[in-house]
């Protein structure tokens, strides 16, 4: 039932073809999922619910039948029964249950988190430090890049100007570039204080602990660029700590990465380029 829910989550998205790849105004929900995990996340928040809703309205009723059947006025004797049989199995039995049912699935959950489906196609080291982002990719050639939030002088440099694409805040110099439906394994630490590493599109939130390696996967389904932050109170310009990934095509990668290490301004130029001319012919052709 739960791979069923799952996938008919995802049909509104594969057939607009439409993925947030950053919060929204106003938005009180999750962004939309770009990989498997994050369906599995999204539908255990609403899986729960089913059990949080009924509880609370439960709990509720039963407080205001009390306050109006028990007050003093309806029930000046009050009575001196101190326990019930029934009624204890019921409330001893009834959580029980309801934790099970929560219970096994999120814990075959937080076991799909830490175990990808597949051998990882690469891993990319990233590392925290005040207040930006270094990444290494762990290649037979290396490549490695710092990642800071792009400043509004920098934006035309860059040819990152529109802002619906490249917001304030959000925006970096150089993101992370992997190809869609790969698996990658993310090393996770810090060279200063403690930070971490989260893409809410992809439902990953990992520490980043100076001294220690934490690690974690994701596999992409949709290409597009998708920003998470640092969430982890990291000092005074925490706020200003982006994460930026841009997925694309496995031919758009190869060619990337095979350049990056030489000239990672120009393969990233290219890349935009790219991702530009395949955008306005896909637009051409509707």
């Amino acid at each position: 039932m739960k791979n069923i829910a799952v996938g008919l989550a995802t049909l509104p998205f594969l057939a607009t073809g439409a993925v947030a790849a950053q919060p929204e105004p106003w938005q009180m929900r999750f962004q939309p999922a770009a990989t498997g995990i994050m369906h599995e996340i999204t539908w255990f928040e609403e899986y729960t619910l089913w059990f949080i809703v009924p509880i609370t309205i439960l709990v509720m009723a039963l407080l205001a039948w009390c306050i109006l059947r028990f007050r003093a006025k309806a029930n000046p004797t009050p009575s001196r029964t101190s326990h019930n049989t029934l009624i204890e199995v019921i409330w001893t039995v009834g959580p029980v249950i309801v934790l099970l049912f929560l219970a096994v699935p999120s814990f075959q959950l937080l076991t799909a988190q830490y175990t990808p489906e597949e051998e990882p196609a690469f891993t990319i080291k990233a590392t925290g430090v005040q207040w930006y982002w270094d990444y290494e990719y762990q290649l037979e050639e290396p490549v490695s890049f710092s990642s800071l939030m792009l400043k509004e002088d920098e934006r035309a440099d860059a040819g990152k100007e529109d802002k619906s694409v490249y917001p304030r805040l959000l925006a970096v110099d150089n993101e992370i570039v992997v190809p869609v439906d790969a698996t990658v394994r993310v090393l996770v630490t810090a060279s200063d204080v403690i930070h971490a590493f989260a893409m809410p599109a992809f439902g990953i939130k990992v520490d980043a602990v100076p001294g220690r390696i934490n690690e974690t996967w994701f596999k992409a389904e949709k290409e597009g660029l998708y920003y998470g932050q640092c969430s982890e109170l990291c000092g005074k310009d925490h706020a200003y700590m982006p994460i930026a990934i841009r997925v694309v095509a496995q031919d758009q990668y190869d060619t990337w990465i095979a350049a990056a290490g030489e000239d990672l301004a120009g393969a990233n130029k290219a890349l935009m380029a790219a991702i530009e001319g395949k955008t306005k012919v896909a637009s051409a052709g509707e």
